[in-house]
């Protein structure tokens, strides 16, 4: 039986998964919407991945996990090894772009630039105040159209003048886009500039004072919108690599350190039965007052941080 290894990967928005080998082939993988409930998303993330795996051949040795919900859900499902998502994307990258110098990663939610030297990172900025540059606000903005945001890049391409839309913040964006429907600018002029607007608005608040030298690649959910992708190729002039699997290379990256690590956890798709559960308590012990995070598995604490000093220590009891 050969081992391989399992990579999470969680936002607020989307949540990704892969299986690996030992040579960084993927055996499975799966993305899916968080939908603000990540203890749901990862029971069904899981279940896709267990639809495609061949347990008969493989054995999941270690398991990694990065993003915003990384602690959380490695604490649910026993993984060995909890890194951020700089590293965890600088990583994936980097095994298959050995020469990569800028990564541009939009998500739903948030944003990040990865500069890299040598193959090691040296600098990197990350955007999650403003929701201008990411993938939510153009699903939120083709809502508003009355159009799927996957038809965006094949839109955008009819258009020959792309309306200028505001792109300091998504809701002067918003109200920009209102005023050109209403004055009459073509859909596909209008799109286009939604497509420009993410773009100058990573540029100009991620990418403020980032030296973007090639090869660029363009990764997270963003990144497979052409739209976007050919905004950033004409405002920086320059080509920009997609890679196939950029919108899961955060789950590709943590899946290789966990098998770099060469660590054993006891992983088991049997998690599937448990039932998880979280919920918040103020300690009230101290002046910090801090809330604690606490995770339950049928029905039995197995978990809790947030705490700033001992007094909010809770290892044995809810109570």
């Amino acid at each position: 039986m050969k081992d391989c290894y399992l990579g999470i990967d969680i936002g607020s928005i989307s949540t990704k998964g892969v299986i690996i080998d030992d040579d960084n082939n993927i055996i499975c993988s799966s993305y899916i919407d968080t939908n603000a409930n990540p203890i749901k998303a990862i029971k069904v993330l899981l279940k896709n991945l267990k639809d495609g795996f061949d347990d008969k051949k493989y054995k999941i040795k270690n398991v990694g996990t990065t993003g915003s919900g990384r602690k959380l859900i490695a604490t649910m499902i026993g993984a060995g090894t909890i890194k951020n998502e700089i590293t965890s994307h600088a990583v994936g990258t980097i095994t298959f772009h050995p020469d990569v110098k800028t990564i541009l990663e939009i998500g739903g939610q948030d944003s990040k630039i990865i500069i890299i030297d040598n193959g090691v990172v040296v600098d990197y900025g990350m955007n999650t105040l403003c929701a201008a540059g990411t993938g939510a606000f153009l699903s939120s903005q083709a809502k508003r159209l009355n159009l799927d945001v996957k038809d965006f890049g094949d839109i955008a391409k009819k258009s020959t003048n792309p309306a200028k839309i505001a792109a300091r913040c998504t809701v002067f964006a918003e109200s920009d886009l209102v005023h050109k429907a209403a004055s009459g600018y073509k859909i596909e002029d209008i799109v286009a500039g939604l497509g420009h607007s993410v773009a100058n608005n990573y540029l100009n608040n991620v990418g403020k004072g980032k030296t973007i030298d090639s090869p660029i690649i363009f990764q997270g959910g963003v990144s497979k919108n052409s739209c976007v992708h050919r905004a950033f190729e004409k405002i920086l002039n320059r080509d920009i690599i997609v890679d196939e699997n950029g919108h899961l290379m955060g789950a590709i990256g943590i899946a290789i350190i966990a098998r770099r690590e060469n660590k054993e956890c006891n992983f088991s798709f049997e998690v599937l039965n448990n039932d998880f559960a979280t919920h918040t308590k103020e300690c009230g012990k101290c002046p910090n007052n801090c809330e604690i995070m606490c995770i339950t598995k049928d029905n039995v604490l197995i978990d809790s941080w947030g705490n700033k000093c001992e007094n909010g220590a809770i290892k044995k009891s809810l109570n």
